[in-house]
């Protein structure tokens, strides 16, 4: 799936609704430690028990309307081939599927953060998909979409944010009823300040699989109220 700007000159000038824009650390995930541009896009339909971008949520509240050229420019003003979608919820805006194909085309690295109550189906094959499945104490989990694992492969991560025990049988159920600790990285991660990353690693450690324990790190680097990290 290629973008032809040939045919396609009007791509850079649909717009996106962003929340904020910025140039830091990779925090999660297998590329933690890295640098990486952030795209936030504003707006998401669901409202996590433990969401830590609140102000990015709300479609009627804030936000800033910019084309899709002003977005690029910020991205190649920046040294790195790295670029991180993520919200609010990226999915929600449709002129961002396209954008993704052609930052991919002129070289780019383009990973995705969805909660996953999109389908994934319309996603550029190539891009590294982070699908955040909701656990239980998220008051989400309704709005999983559990047909997106066929579109998650070895490239990409599943993640489940751990708040509680229940979330844990809860995530490990879904790894053994899908296979996903043998298709693709899982990743642990422990809701910040509800449950104990020692009881979270030991878990882990238990159950035999190769699953990946993670902490925000930008949340250590930085005081963990910091905005634009």
């Amino acid at each position: 799936m290629n973008i032809d700007l040939e045919t396609n000159k009007d791509l850079l000038s649909k717009t996106l609704t962003i929340n904020e824009m910025f140039f830091s650390i990779q925090g999660e995930g297998t590329r933690s430690g890295l640098p990486c541009i952030f795209i936030r896009l504003h707006g998401c339909k669901l409202r996590c028990s433990y969401c830590d971008t609140p102000y990015a949520l709300n479609k009627n509240v804030g936000g800033n309307l910019m084309s899709i050229q002003a977005i690029l420019d910020y991205i190649q003003s920046k040294p790195c081939s790295f670029v991180e979608f993520t919200g609010g919820e990226p999915l929600e805006q449709e002129n961002v599927f396209d954008f993704f194909t052609y930052l991919i085309d002129i070289g780019k690295t383009v990973a995705i953060e969805t909660a996953g109550h999109i389908p994934l189906k319309n996603v550029d094959s190539r891009v590294v998909k982070i699908l955040d499945v909701k656990c239980p104490s998220s008051n989400m989990t309704k709005f999983n979409l559990y047909d997106n694992f066929q579109y998650i492969d070895a490239k990409d991560e599943v993640k489940f944010v751990i708040g509680t025990e229940e979330d844990f049988n809860f995530a490990l159920e879904l790894c053994n009823q899908y296979d996903l600790t043998n298709k693709t990285t899982v990743l642990f991660s422990p809701v910040f300040g509800k449950i104990s990353y020692q009881t979270l690693a030991e878990k882990i450690l238990e159950t035999g699989k190769n699953i990946r324990f993670q902490i925000q790190l930008h949340k250590y680097i930085w005081d963990p109220s910091t905005r634009g990290v």
